[in-house]
């Protein structure tokens, strides 16, 4: 991708940014609720009318939608994102906070789903209708159908209260405590992939370089990993990019049922507390994980496939 396209690329993502905070502020703010009322209920105390006012006041949430929009947006463009309504602290100290354990739980995922998802991906591929296709293609459909929350509560039951193999309630975000909600996280992702790899693999293996390959007496174990799986990943990059942004982005069922102190954990208090501007910094952080995963991933494909290197030239 040349610097002009790129040039281009971002000028798109920030005026996406820009429509983005705009159409989520509007909904935050035609949203019922008062966030100044929950902030003093979840403190036990409910103050006066007179007091309650003074603290709109102070917040600036008593002034007209557009007035409101245009001063958090020229503070974002500052770096300043405000003051969590609920913790009293930064939104950008929170959201980095919460970064690096979430991170830590997506790459862990990604790695488990992977290395279920294509071994057994391209087993099913190599052997098309027979038994071990069959079993496999049962057992990721069985995957695809058990939701998230349903996983995570029976490996909660299992392994934590029977076995008791790890804590049951994660306080920090230390590998012990990313088993279960990685685990959780890479066995739907892995039903999903493996369907995916068997496909791709498929696909490539009833090419004619493949029929070519075999005729000249290349073994099947090279035709398989040197040929037919490098041109078969460049669907799966586009499917990991998308996974990956959901995964930074935080999985809040997932996250709350362990107690893990994700971004989605975060997200979610922020909404039970209708923390305005704690939300808004999330759907920002999220709509920006995605064009920029969506970006890399663009990039990507002039590294795997040397057709687009070609046509971009």
């Amino acid at each position: 991708m040349n610097k002009e396209k790129l040039g281009k690329r971002f000028l798109q993502i920030l005026v996406i940014l820009i429509g983005i905070s705009f159409l989520s502020f509007l909904l935050i703010f035609l949203a019922p609720g008062d966030p100044v009322t929950s902030m003093y209920a979840s403190t036990g105390m409910m103050p006066s009318e007179e007091v309650l006012n003074e603290t709109r006041e102070e917040l600036g949430l008593n002034r007209i939608f557009i007035e409101q929009y245009g001063t958090w947006l020229w503070n974002c463009l500052h770096g300043n994102f405000g003051n969590s309504f609920s913790m009293h602290k930064p939104v950008a100290e929170l959201l980095i906070s919460r970064l690096m354990p979430t991170i830590q739980l997506a790459v862990l995922s990604l790695l488990l789903m992977l290395a279920i998802s294509v071994p057994f991906g391209v087993l099913a591929a190599v052997y098309k209708e027979k038994p071990v296709d069959h079993l496999v293609r049962g057992i990721s459909f069985l995957g695809i159908s058990m939701p998230n929350f349903w996983v995570g509560l029976l490996l909660l039951y299992v392994v934590a209260l029977k076995l008791r193999l790890v804590p049951t309630v994660s306080k920090e975000a230390g590998f012990q405590q990313m088993i279960l909600p990685a685990l959780t996280l890479a066995f739907a992702m892995a039903a999903k992939y493996t369907r995916q790899v068997r496909t791709a693999v498929l696909e490539e293996l009833n090419q004619d370089y493949v029929t070519g390959a075999r005729a000249r007496g290349i073994s099947e174990r090279v035709i398989l990993w040197r040929h037919v799986f490098p041109n078969a990943l460049l669907p799966l990059v586009t499917m990991l990019g998308l996974s990956l942004g959901s995964l930074l982005g935080g999985t809040a069922v997932v996250e709350v049922i362990f107690g893990y102190q994700g971004i989605g954990n975060l997200a979610v208090t922020a909404i039970t507390a209708l923390d305005y501007p704690l939300i808004q910094g999330f759907v920002l952080w999220i709509a920006l994980i995605y064009m920029v995963i969506n970006l890399i991933v663009d990039i990507s494909y002039e590294f795997l496939d040397p057709r687009i290197r070609r046509k971009a030239r």
